[in-house]
C-alpha cells in the first residue's frame, strides 16, 4: 500500500515539473522574432467592461389610490397621453361629498356665531333685555307693596259682610221700601192700562205709545212684585251655603298669599338679578374668552372641511406628470384596494439603460461621466452613444456573482425603443 502511494506521488511531481519547463521554454520558441530597431507596442492587458441592461424611461410609475372603493368612472386607456394633474380615474364618492357638505354647513355655523360675538348686540336685543329687568323690577316691587294682600282680605270682607247679611234675614225698613216700590209698580200700570184701554180700538193700537207704557209698567210692577216676595220669604238654606262658600275661598286666598310671601319675593328678586345680568351681557358684549372659544370652534370646523375634502380628492387619482398611460389595470364597477397598482404612467421621450450584471470586477472600472456605447438586439448594426449619470453603491446577487445597477442614458432616442429591450453597455468607449 505504501508503496503505490509512493509511485503516485513521484508521478504527480514529474507532471508539475514538465509543465513548469513548458510554460518557460514554449513562448520563447513560438515568439516571433523583434527586427533591429523596432520597439515592440504595449498590448492592454484589461479589456474595457461590459454588460447587460434593459430599457426603461428615465420617468415612471405604478399608480395607486389611499382608499378602497368601488371604480366609478375612467377618464383614460392604455396608450394616451396624458397632463401633469389630469385626472386619470376616480371612485364611487357620494359619501365623501356628503362628509363634505356636513362640514360645510358646521363651518358657516361656526363662522355665524363668531361673528354674531364680535358684532354684539341688537338694538332690540337691548330693548328686549331692558323690558325684562323692567318686568321683573315691578313684580318685586308689586309684592314688597303687599297690595295683592290687601285687595284679598277686602274681598273676604266683603263675602263675610254678604254671609252676615244673609244670616240676619230681611229688615222691616226693606220690606216697607219693597212694598212702596210695588205700589207704585201698581199705580203706574193702572194709569197705562188706562190710557191703552182709550185708544185700543185703533188699527194702529200695536204700533201706539200706550201700547209700550203699558208693557213697561207690567214689567215693572212684575219685578216689585217679585222683590217683595223674596224679601217675604227671606235668605234659602242654599243661599247661605253659597256665601259661606265665598268666604271660606276668599279665606284661603289671604292665606296663600302670606304662607307664599317669602319664597315669591327671594324668587323675584332671583329673576330680576338674572334680568339685570343679561342686560349688563347683552349691552358690554362677549368676554374675550367666549370669543376666543368661538374662534377655536371656526378652526375646528374649517380642519374638519380641510380634512373632509381631502378624503374627497383622494377618491381621484391624478396624473403626477405628464406621460402616456402604459397599463389600465381596472374597469368601471371594480373595487380596488388601497395600495393597488391600477395605471402605469412614463414618459416615453427620455430612456435610460439599466444594467443587470455589472460585477464587483468590472464596477470599480466604471464611475459617472463615463462614455458608453450601447446596443440592442432589437436593433442589430446600430449603436447609440451613452453616459453614466449614477451607479448603485449596493450590489445584488445576480447568478452567483454580485452585480451592481449602472444607469447609462442614451443621447438620442429612437421611436422604435420599448421598454424592457435588452441591451449591452460596453463602458469606456
Amino acid at each position: 500500500m505504501k508503496s503505490k502511494k509512493l509511485i503516485v506521488g513521484i508521478i504527480v511531481i514529474a507532471v508539475l515539473a514538465a509543465g513548469a519547463f513548458a510554460a518557460l521554454t514554449l513562448p520563447r520558441m513560438f515568439a516571433k522574432p523583434v527586427e533591429a530597431g523596432v520597439t515592440p507596442v504595449a498590448q492592454p492587458s484589461v479589456r474595457a467592461a461590459v454588460a447587460e441592461g434593459k430599457l426603461v424611461p428615465s420617468l415612471s410609475a405604478s399608480l395607486s389610490l389611499p382608499l378602497s372603493g368601488r371604480v366609478a368612472e375612467t377618464l383614460v386607456k392604455e396608450g394616451d397621453t396624458v397632463q401633469a394633474g389630469q385626472v386619470l380615474l376616480h371612485l364611487e364618492d357620494a359619501r365623501q361629498r356628503a362628509t363634505v357638505a356636513q362640514a360645510e354647513a358646521a363651518l358657516a355655523g361656526a363662522q355665524a356665531r363668531l361673528a354674531q360675538l364680535k358684532a354684539g348686540a341688537l338694538p332690540a336685543e337691548v330693548i328686549t333685555a331692558q323690558s325684562a329687568v323692567d318686568a321683573a323690577q315691578a313684580r318685586l316691587d308689586r309684592l314688597a307693596s303687599q297690595d295683592d294682600v290687601r285687595g284679598a282680605e277686602a274681598a273676604l270682607a266683603s263675602s263675610q259682610a254678604a254671609l252676615a247679611k244673609l244670616r240676619e234675614g230681611t229688615s222691616a225698613d226693606q220690606l216697607i221700601a219693597a212694598r212702596a216700590d210695588l205700589a207704585n209698580a201698581l199705580a203706574a200700570r193702572s194709569q197705562a192700562q188706562a190710557a191703552y184701554d182709550r185708544v185700543q180700538g185703533n188699527a194702529d193700537i200695536g204700533a201706539r205709545p200706550e201700547s209700550s207704557a203699558l208693557q213697561q209698567a207690567t214689567n215693572n210692577y212684575n219685578a216689585a212684585a217679585a222683590r217683595v216676595a223674596d224679601l217675604e220669604k227671606g235668605a234659602s238654606k242654599a243661599d247661605i251655603a253659597g256665601a259661606q262658600a265665598r268666604v271660606n275661598q276668599a279665606q284661603a286666598q289671604v292665606d296663600a298669599l302670606k304662607s307664599a310671601r317669602p319664597s315669591d319675593l327671594a324668587g323675584a328678586e332671583a329673576e330680576l338679578r338674572q334680568a339685570q345680568a343679561q342686560l349688563q351681557l347683552t349691552t358690554e358684549g362677549s368676554r374675550p374668552e367666549i370669543i376666543a372659544a368661538a374662534e377655536a370652534d371656526v378652526a375646528a370646523a374649517q380642519a374638519g372641511l380641510d380634512q373632509a375634502r381631502a378624503a374627497l380628492a383622494e377618491t381621484e387619482l391624478h396624473a403626477p406628470f405628464a406621460g402616456v398611460v402604459a397599463d389600465l389595470a381596472t374597469v368601471v364597477g371594480e373595487q380596488v384596494a388601497p395600495g393597488a397598482a391600477v395605471v402605469q404612467l412614463a414618459d416615453f421621450a427620455h430612456w435610460h439603460v439599466e444594467t443587470t450584471d455589472l460585477t464587483e470586477l468590472n464596477v470599480v472600472r466604471v464611475k459617472e461621466g463615463d462614455r458608453a456605447t450601447i446596443t440592442f438586439d432589437a436593433l442589430p448594426g446600430e449603436t447609440f452613444d451613452g453616459v453614466v449619470e449614477g451607479i448603485n453603491t449596493i450590489g445584488e446577487n445576480f447568478r452567483g456573482d454580485i452585480s451592481y445597477t449602472a444607469i447609462v442614458r442614451p443621447e438620442r432616442t429612437d421611436p422604435r425603443l420599448r421598454w424592457n429591450m435588452t441591451a449591452a453597455v460596453e463602458f469606456g468607449k
